[in-house]
């Protein structure tokens, strides 16, 4: 089981500015995944409890002079804390700024697996280690990790990213993830559980209710992506209240029950800087699904070689 890559210029801005801050938040520890062409940071996937978060890139995208091979078709899976790593990497860029002006060719900063008997200990301990060679000196940083998994515990955790994969049917834009932030920081002082509903025309409702105050509020005429809907004229003087239970009645909408905690952490992601979210409902309420777009830098397109989604546990499968 070997690994060993360089990380780019681009990864290391990926990692350090935008991912690794905002990973932090999602949890402690993940899963690091290593595939031929991919890197997965994985949170929940195999527990199930609370927020599952995944961050995908392709190589190229972090990586030159890439290289991995294991006996499990070139994949390896561990657990890492995502503080020592953010740690490391950070310490790592400060000592290329310090020991740097030689050019990328003489401070470069490598990663690989290593394994080494730590002191007072007689069996080797598996490290993700970070070596920064500059033109004189070279320093090295290990990172501890998890035994790697097992080809039975790799084979479960592909199997839960592929079922993270499933799309909602209807997904509905929120370009401005500051508000919705303001609003579900009020919301965290009222009570612990949030009602989210999302509908084909556009709609994303939240509410959080207890028997003194019902707070919410609306987003309206958001872009949609997949099954969409007009809008019926004689709803448009209604509550939003009453427009979401109209929607869901006819089968326009979608509605479900979610901790409040867990969806003010999925906004965290913002930490990663993308260009604008989705969020959607997988059906039949099985969670709530937040998709994080990123554009090519100075364009409207979307970069395909990374991408983030978190999908959030549902409390009460609501309606739909």
């Amino acid at each position: 089981m070997k690994f060993k890559a360089f990380i780019t210029e681009n990864g290391v801005s990926l990692l350090e500015r935008r991912f690794l801050p905002a990973l932090e938040k999602m949890g402690k520890v993940c899963h690091l995944f290593l595939t031929r062409d991919h890197t997965f940071f994985l949170h929940n996937l195999l527990n199930g409890d609370g927020v599952q978060s995944i961050a995908q890139f392709r190589k190229e995208a972090l990586f030159d002079d890439y290289r991995i091979s294991s006996q499990n078709e070139d994949r390896i899976a561990f657990a890492i804390d995502i503080s020592l790593l953010y740690r490391a990497v950070r310490s790592s860029v400060s000592i290329c700024s310090e020991y740097g002006g030689g050019g990328a060719t003489e401070n470069r900063l490598q990663i690989k697996l290593v394994k080494k008997l730590p002191p007072n200990c007689t069996q080797p301990t598996p490290y993700l280690t970070f070596e920064t060679k500059g033109y004189k000196s070279a320093v090295i940083q290990d990172v501890p990790i998890s035994k790697p998994l097992s080809r039975a515990q790799v084979l479960e955790l592909q199997t839960a990213l592929d079922m993270a994969q499933d799309l909602p049917q209807t997904l509905v834009q929120v370009p401005d993830l500051n508000q919705l932030q303001s609003y579900v920081d009020r919301m965290k002082h009222v009570g612990d559980l949030l009602n989210v509903s999302i509908s084909k025309y556009g709609d994303l409702h939240v509410q959080i209710s207890t028997t003194l105050i019902t707070l919410g509020a609306e987003f309206r005429k958001l872009l949609v992506i997949g099954d969409k809907a007009q809008a019926p004229p004689e709803d448009q003087n209604l509550s939003a209240q009453s427009r979401s239970q109209r929607a869901i009645l006819r089968g326009d909408a979608q509605s479900v029950q979610v901790s409040v905690r867990h969806f003010s952490k999925s906004l965290q992601c913002h930490l990663a800087k993308p260009d604008c979210a989705f969020y959607g409902i997988v059906p039949p309420g099985a969670c709530l699904t937040v998709i994080f777009q990123f554009f090519i830098p100075g364009t409207r397109q979307t970069d395909k070689s990374i991408s983030l989604h978190c999908r959030l546990p549902v409390l009460d499968p609501g309606s739909n």
